[in-house]
């Protein structure tokens, strides 16, 4: 897709409602001069991660550098600490083959990027060669195409204003060269397809231009008139019959005329919503998954987690409940749930008590038990004032093979083996530096941050996010140490902190990224800024790439 064919696909709702950001080239007066800087979005070069080196890469900072405004007039200088609250990234997600990023904002806009560099290479002989060599080669994502999941509502029975935000997005199954995802607010789960239109001109005239009138053909944009009065008044038009000359023959056919021709030179992709899943869910819904089935998927809210089939929209199974019958009685709430990734009858959910339990759907229609309970035991005498609030699990994720879990806390990361619920097996401490300042996160309510963890497609590192634009990636096969501390950052000339490490463990360094030390200070002794957050990432399914949005910035 050529970038001028980029241009003509932007959405009309999203060309004349943004302010650019400082650093990025300003929008023109025109909207011809706007369309040509929305084409020029920079490339999405993501990082790949290797033992050896990690590079990261800018691939998108707050959608092109474009921010929301009321005001249609452009000033030339936006103070840069100003982010637009639904410019910020709530939810991040590659595709099963990696080719395609979806990122969902709290303006319930969901913005789709597409892998560029397998493209358009011809074939020949040596590219393949240069590609199959190289081992630094960076894939590369290019904006596709981005529409409004959802909009702003409001609950008359309930007087409740339920936000546009975008919670959770899925990819699901494609199907004729169509994507398919899920995406879902508090309240409704929307599946969107998105498919390549082909846009269809007409490219030739009606006649053969040979069989022309004076003036210019049929198809031209001008015809002489020739109309004769009547004695009462009217007229008739008779601008065509002269043409039953032009067009007739001897046997009374018409050779010349011809049908106009349809062409269609370009595509443009177009995002459709088939189903809507809505009216199912009384608490916030705060995660959904897909089945390995390719049929069904499950939505949990605080309470509940109910089970859809895709192709029905008006009935879904209430499979757990964990709401009491008084709910004073209510000591936990559902804070993630996720299916097996090869088991249909299987899945895992976690509450904010930090337990996380397996159940099997053969079971029983309602699972109101479990088939094993994971927990981590109190040490005696541990326990304080933000023991509950720390041991929420804020985000739980399955390996790729099924055989173990990984949840994460606000301090800590924990991976769990399905066949052994004693306790985890490892324990990764995330920012333990930020224990004695646990009063001034209660404070500012940044202990209630709720940050996700991805695992890498070979199953041997998971990475999870930090404050300040950090995040941590931790080797997790059997033997490893490795723990490497990494900040999301644009500013390639930011100067490096050495940490001392093992070669064979550490990551090595490049000038995209700012390795920090890991007792979560910086060289100069300076805080760390709470209000910068990596809370969402996605780790690509089959290369070391990752994908890490930081307030309205993609990396």
């Amino acid at each position: 897709m050529t970038e001028q064919s980029e241009v003509k696909h932007v959405p009309e709702p999203f060309k004349s409602h943004y302010t650019l950001l400082p650093g990025v080239q300003e929008f023109h007066d025109s909207l011809s001069d706007s369309w040509s800087a929305m084409s020029k979005r920079p490339i999405l070069n993501s990082s790949t991660i290797f033992p050896a080196s990690i590079e990261l890469q800018t691939i998108f900072s707050s959608y092109s550098g474009l921010n929301r405004s009321q005001d249609r007039s452009l000033p030339h200088q936006i103070d840069s600490s100003c982010i637009c609250s639904v410019d910020i990234i709530s939810a991040v997600e590659f595709d099963k083959t990696g080719d395609h990023l979806a990122t969902g904002d709290r303006g319930g806009r969901v913005v789709l990027f597409e892998r560029t560099d397998r493209r358009d290479n011809g074939g020949h002989r040596r590219h393949l060669e240069m590609m199959d060599c190289s081992s630094s080669l960076h894939p590369e994502f290019r904006y596709k195409t981005e529409f409004q999941s959802h909009d702003p509502e409001f609950d008359y029975l309930k007087s409740l204003e339920i936000d546009e935000k975008i919670n959770k997005i899925k990819w699901c199954q494609t199907a004729n060269s169509a994507l398919f995802l899920l995406s879902t607010n508090d309240k409704t789960i929307k599946l969107w397809k998105v498919q390549e239109k082909k846009v269809k001109k007409i490219c030739d005239v009606n006649v053969d231009p040979s069989k022309s009138m004076g003036n210019g053909s049929l198809g031209g944009s001008s015809v002489s008139t020739n109309c004769k009065t009547i004695a009462n008044g009217g007229q008739i038009d008779n601008t065509f019959n002269h043409l039953s000359s032009d067009f007739s023959s001897s046997n009374g056919g018409i050779p010349s005329l011809r049908m106009p021709v349809v062409s269609s030179h370009e595509t443009s992709p177009v995002a459709r919503c088939r189903r809507l899943y809505a009216h199912a869910h009384d608490y916030n819904i705060n995660s959904i998954s897909n089945n390995s089935d390719g049929e069904t998927f499950i939505s949990a809210d605080d309470l509940r987690i109910n089970l859809w089939n895709l192709e029905i929209s008006n009935q879904s199974f209430n499979i757990i409940d964990v709401k009491p019958a008084n709910m004073e009685d209510l000591t936990e709430v559902i804070t993630s749930a996720e299916f097996h990734p090869s088991c249909c009858n299987m899945l895992a959910y976690s509450s904010s008590k930090g337990l996380i339990r397996l159940i099997d759907l053969r079971q029983s229609a309602l699972n109101d038990t479990h088939s094993k309970l994971f927990e981590e035991h109190e040490a005696p005498g541990s326990k304080s004032f933000f023991t509950d609030i720390l041991a929420s699990t804020s985000d739980v994720k399955f390996a790729k093979d099924g055989r173990y879990l990984f949840s994460r806390d606000y301090m800590t990361l924990k991976m769990w083996d399905i066949n052994m619920d004693s306790g985890p097996i490892a324990t990764f401490q995330v920012h333990e530096y930020l224990r004695p300042k646990l009063c001034d996160l209660y404070e500012n309510d940044s202990i209630y941050d709720k940050f996700d963890c991805c695992l890498s497609g070979d199953g041997l590192r998971v990475a999870t996010g930090s404050y300040s634009n950090i995040f941590r990636v931790f080797g997790c096969y059997e033997g490893s140490t490795e723990a490497t501390t990494l900040e999301a950052t644009k500013n390639p000339t930011r100067r490096q902190i050495h940490t001392p490490a093992r070669p064979s463990r550490s990551f090595g360094t490049t000038p995209r990224v700012v390795k920090r030390d890991n007792s979560g200070a910086d060289a100069n002794g300076t805080a760390f800024d709470f209000t910068t957050k990596l809370l969402h990432l996605a780790w690509h399914p089959t290369e070391n790439s990752i994908a890490c949005a930081a307030s309205n910035s993609l990396y």
